[in-house]
């Protein structure tokens, strides 16, 4: 597999620890907007990597990196929310240590944080403001919060999952809810309806005896789905994992992991993504009997 930057051809050895060194010595001598540039275009050479296994390997030189750019830059709200989402992919895809992803989460829910805070003053500490004044700060927001308000809904609900043992972090499911809402208020088709995608896993995360909303949860699913024309397969694989096997549809299940495989993972933007979730459809096939 090889990474396309505009002009640029590199190999996998680019995750090499002399050259992410190289690389970075390049970027921390150039502007602001070059390091925010090549940031996005270092992401897009791993979303759309085909190779799993190199991936995990390589990425944590390259979150390294991005640390090390906040940390010259730390009030650039784009870098800020690119690094949440960067340490929010790894800890979700390669992570299995719970205390690890733990650490991985909070540092992106602090970076997703900050961002927002920077977009707007408002919003500042927003994580630990009471329910109302969630609801108040995030009606006012605009289109030109929408990346660090969706980047800070990322965050919170993924420090949501790695604390379900904890009532007081499940109560913030609602936060999550006012978040991502918004979201879909200013522009439902941002990230391809990522946001439903979010608000599908919230809904049907819970049984519906401590809150969980299936119903609710099967519409949100399936406007993820449309808003992205299939090419994130990562909402067929939540569809089938949360909502089906919640209402025990055997069907329904194994319908939608078996599109997941048999679909051509490689999408722009969606490639990593759509591999794993590739790997998680067919573990799920694999278990289906033992639960069904």
């Amino acid at each position: 597999m090889k990474f396309l930057i505009p002009g640029i051809q590199i190999t996998g050895s680019f995750f090499s620890s002399f050259f992410a060194i190289g690389f970075m010595m390049i970027i921390l001598s150039s502007g602001c907007s070059i390091k925010s540039d090549m940031m996005a275009h270092l992401t897009s050479t791993i979303v759309n990597n085909d190779d799993l296994s190199m991936v995990e390997a390589g990425a944590p030189a390259y979150l390294l990196m991005v640390d090390s750019l906040i940390s010259e830059d730390p009030d650039s709200k784009e870098m800020l929310a690119t690094a949440a989402q960067l340490y929010l992919a790894y800890a979700d895809l390669f992570v299995t240590d719970l205390q690890r992803s733990r650490k991985m989460v909070n540092k992106a829910v602090n970076y997703a944080d900050k961002a927002l805070c920077i977009s707007n003053d408002d919003a500042c500490g927003l994580k630990d403001k009471s329910f109302g004044k969630v609801q108040g700060v995030v009606a006012s927001m605009d289109r030109d919060d929408l990346p660090y308000l969706f980047a800070l809904g990322n965050a919170w609900a993924a420090w949501i999952m790695v604390n379900t043992n904890d009532f007081n972090a499940l109560a913030d499911i609602s936060r999550i809810e006012v978040i991502m809402l918004k979201v879909t208020q200013l522009d439902e088709s941002y990230k391809d309806g990522a946001a439903f995608l979010y608000l599908g896993t919230m809904a049907t995360f819970l049984p519906p005896a401590l809150g969980g909303k299936p119903d609710q949860g099967k519409i949100y699913f399936e406007k993820a789905i449309d808003l992205s024309r299939g090419k994130n397969l990562m909402a067929k694989v939540m569809f089938a994992k949360l909502y089906a096997k919640m209402i025990f549809n055997r069907q329904l299940h194994d319908a939608l992991l078996t599109e997941v495989i048999d679909t051509d993972p490689v999408v722009p933007g969606y490639t990593l993504i759509n591999i794993y979730a590739q790997k998680q459809a067919r573990q799920l096939l694999d278990d289906a009997d033992d639960y069904f």
